[in-house]
């Protein structure tokens, strides 16, 4: 099997976050990268919910929750040997991950930018309590996965809004498009079987 480069892509600020380079485009004279993060990424949500519990949801937590909640979510993550990690663009767990079932599985519908609802899956990885508040760490169980411009030195760049929204519009961008979809899908019936 051939070895997949990595890559280090940069944040505004400087952070960096090691990925998988995936796939490799051209388009309209510039060269475009497809990364995947070579640790797990991350999120951490909030449960809120009323009384009965029968309308619990999960909500973001915004930097400065994140700020009081981190040093709980890392000692959590700690007990089965994860070590989370605040890196650009994204928290990432290294270490292994465990093997998981269908418990361990939080479905979440997403609304997209048209207004279509998109259906998320996560693997939960922990729970734990900060005053009071309950928090549930997972991670997507699709590939997440950034695009990036190479500049003239060969680093990586994310796109700005406007520059993703012209490079969807090309036809090579759909043809990648179209096979994403597929390896998605294919991915969603490996973890089925």
């Amino acid at each position: 099997m051939d070895e997949v480069p990595t890559i280090n892509l940069l944040d505004e600020d400087g952070q960096s976050i090691p990925c998988f380079v995936e796939r490799s485009l051209s388009a309209k004279g510039k060269e475009y990268v497809l990364l995947r993060p070579v640790d797990a990424p991350v999120e951490i949500f909030a449960w809120v919910g009323d009384e009965d519990e029968e309308d619990e949801m999960l909500l973001d937590v915004d930097d400065a929750e994140l700020d009081e909640i981190m040093p709980t979510a890392k000692a959590v993550l700690a007990e089965q040997d994860l070590t989370l990690h605040r890196t650009a663009l994204a928290l990432i767990a290294t270490g292994e991950l465990p093997e998981f079932t269908e418990e361990d599985v939080i479905t979440l519908d997403l609304e997209g930018d048209e207004g279509q609802v998109n259906l998320e899956q996560f693997q939960q990885l922990a729970s734990f309590f900060h005053e009071e508040q309950e928090y549930v760490v997972c991670t997507p169980l699709d590939p997440f996965l950034f695009i990036a411009r190479l500049n003239s030195a060969g680093q990586p760049e994310l796109l700005t809004p406007d520059e993703l929204n012209t490079l969807q519009q090309l036809d090579e961008f759909k043809e990648l498009q179209l096979e994403l979809e597929q390896l998605a899908d294919e991915f969603d019936d490996e973890e089925l079987n």
